[in-house]
């Protein structure tokens, strides 16, 4: 359905130039949203996805190990999206206190994404809403470290942005200005509480994340907080039990169309279009991340059989396996920690484990020596884009 206009431009003075910026009109819609069957099928199909993943997330044995990797995985993406070049590999060396293959500002910057994602969900654990207050601390995480530092870390811009271009003249949209974005992000805030009317959790999920684009709140990482505010809205309404649920690679990979059908919001009101869109997005994504779950749950009792089979050492490198599915890459010294093994045992526990083919050394070296869980990070790897080991030059 086309509405026209969604919001308003005012004129402002910005760098030297007049321009249009845009101001989207409160949530939700007017008209309300059109239903029709096709697309009211495919909203029923996204909600029962997500049933099977919550379902499937309780099931495992070990979910916070498989969590730590879902979160890092998503962190990897969504920062891709924005232009850093680390991969999965360069944040566990980083965690590790190694050297990764990329520059640093790029994996702190993934890094900060797993931060302020641990830190928004235990906030909402301690009873905390989802609020404008929530939202600029996760914001000063993200940007505690690396480019974003200058960028008003926890404070709504008080300054003009454009999107795309190289000056607001030529740039691709023009969000509210400054003055305008408290105003804004209150009535998101509203929205977001049901205090105009109530709105399904995944309806709002979708509404919600285009509004938060339009409005640009912040100098920088706009695009990471409104892909963590769907995570955070659904955990936060009780529809998923644990953050399993991250659309960063759907939108990456379609991420033309996405932009597209965002300014087409915009302009013409086509918001069951961007609902159609974002449906298949949780479907897909949904249905991906119970395929991984299912293979790395295969995966982990596949080799706790052959760890089985070693006898007497079968009980420490069954420990060394456990912590190696929390940090798939890490060094004999940090398992120590971890295990509280010796490091003589460790040691032993890495052969047989090298010898049945569930782990590999990375760097050759005799001394400091990397290992890699390598079918667990190709399995997670797997359609991203990113390398599935690690090449490093230590």
């Amino acid at each position: 359905m086309e509405r026209g206009l969604q919001g308003h431009y005012v004129t402002i003075s910005t760098v030297g130039e007049k321009v249009q910026a845009f101001v989207p009109a409160p949530l939700p819609p007017k008209p309300p949203i059109d239903w029709p069957p096709d697309l009211r099928n495919k909203f029923d199909q996204a909600l029962l996805a997500l049933g099977r993943l919550d379902s499937v997330s309780t099931l495992l044995p070990d979910t916070l190990l498989f969590l730590y990797m879902y979160v890092r995985k998503e962190a990897v993406l969504s920062s891709m999206i924005e232009g850093t070049q680390s991969s999965l590999s360069d944040l566990l060396l980083f965690e590790l206190d190694q050297a990764p293959g990329v520059p640093l500002d790029d994996v702190r910057e993934v890094s900060n994404y797993v931060a302020a994602l641990d830190f928004g969900l235990s906030r909402m654990a301690a009873g905390f809403p989802l609020s404008l207050r929530l939202f600029k601390e996760i914001h000063s995480f993200l940007l505690a470290s690396g480019r974003g530092t200058h960028q008003g870390p926890g404070e709504f811009r008080r300054s003009q942005s454009w999107i795309g271009g190289s000056r607001p003249g030529n740039a691709a949209f023009v969000p509210p200005p400054p003055e305008r974005v408290l105003e804004c992000m209150g009535q998101l805030e509203l929205f977001l509480h049901d205090r105009l009317k109530p709105t399904p959790v995944l309806l709002k999920a979708a509404l919600a994340h285009v509004q938060f684009e339009t409005i640009h709140p912040f100098l920088d990482g706009n695009g990471r907080l409104g892909r963590l505010l769907i995570t955070l809205l659904l955990c936060e309404q009780r529809t998923l039990t644990k953050p399993m649920l991250y659309l960063s690679l759907y939108f990456k990979t379609h991420r033309q169309y996405y932009y597209e059908l965002l300014n087409e919001v915009r302009l013409s009101g086509n918001w069951e279009a961007w609902l159609d869109f974002f449906a298949e997005a949780v479907i897909v994504t949904a249905n991906q991340a119970v395929d991984t779950t299912r293979q790395l749950t295969d995966l982990s009792n596949g080799d706790r059989d052959k760890i089985s089979g070693l006898g007497r050492a079968a009980a420490s490198t069954l420990q060394v396996q456990r912590a190696l599915l929390e940090r798939p890459i890490a060094t004999a010294g940090w398992l120590v920690k971890k295990t509280t093994i010796s490091p003589a045992t460790i040691n032993k526990c890495l052969n047989h484990l090298e010898n049945l083919g569930i782990v590999g050394e990375l760097t050759g070296r005799k001394r400091n020596r990397l290992f890699s869980y390598t079918r667990y990070i190709e399995i997670m790897n797997y359609g991203t884009g990113l390398p599935d080991e690690l090449v490093t030059s230590q």
